[in-house]
């Protein structure tokens, strides 16, 4: 039997970090029910993307995951397979599928891991922050992969930083929470892949382990100060 893109992606993510000890397929819900969970989730998830959403429930020691994708984006990658190839026709598609698959996944291992606040701010944006992180490496492979025996090139990265960060408006959000969650979450993870380019293959799967390991904070201090160490090289 063939995988589906999603089970590739899990696997992916899962050899890099750790097993979810679920198959996060049997997570999709449909257009009806992620109508149902939005109206639970109040006013402020009214902005977020009708495309793709992932829902997060917790009942006693019983996380419930609902990941949604309308049927417009399934239709996209459906057309544009990214195992295909990665173009201007199928880069935003790609992003918001790994995103949500990446939401749910990091929102299970904290949960098996005994974080239970997941209605925190710093949970949220932990996740968010992951995510563009772990975006922007799964979309780097997918580049490479077609290169072959090229390397990926200062082009791909610019092009890849133009949708996965330079693209997005949190500005345009009335909600000042997510406004301000948004905001500082691209410029975290837009200096932290930074870095990561900086890194030998090894290296980074070392570092992104390591980073992975921390909560929103240790994450933001990470990041800070690699940040001034690279200001003080550079003066």
């Amino acid at each position: 039997m063939n995988e589906t893109l999603f089970s590739q992606i899990q696997k992916l993510f899962e050899r890099t970090y750790a097993q979810v000890g679920i198959n996060l397929e049997d997570c999709l819900i449909d257009r009806r029910r992620c109508a149902q969970l939005s109206l639970l989730a109040g006013k402020s998830a009214r902005e977020l993307s009708e495309l793709a959403r992932t829902f997060l429930r917790r009942t006693g020691d019983q996380l419930y995951v609902g990941i949604y994708y309308s049927r417009w984006l399934i239709e996209q990658l459906e057309q544009h397979d990214p195992r295909a190839g990665v173009g201007d026709r199928n880069i935003r598609s790609l992003i918001m599928f790994v995103e949500e698959l990446n939401h749910a996944l990091h929102a299970a291992l904290q949960f098996k891991s005994g974080i239970r606040e997941i209605a925190s701010e710093d949970f949220a944006r932990n996740l968010e922050l992951q995510a563009q992180v772990d975006t922007y490496l799964v979309l780097l492979l997918f580049i490479a992969f077609f290169r072959k025996t090229q390397r990926v090139s200062r082009m791909d990265r610019r092009w890849l930083r133009f949708h996965l960060f330079a693209r997005q408006c949190p500005e345009a959000f009335r909600d000042a929470n997510l406004r301000g969650r948004y905001l500082e979450t691209s410029q975290l993870a837009t200096s932290y892949t930074h870095y990561l380019d900086t890194l030998n293959g090894a290296r980074r799967l070392d570092e992104i382990r390591r980073f992975h390991s921390l909560d929103y904070g240790g994450k933001k201090a990470r990041i800070l100060a690699l940040t001034n160490r690279s200001a003080n090289q550079t003066n």
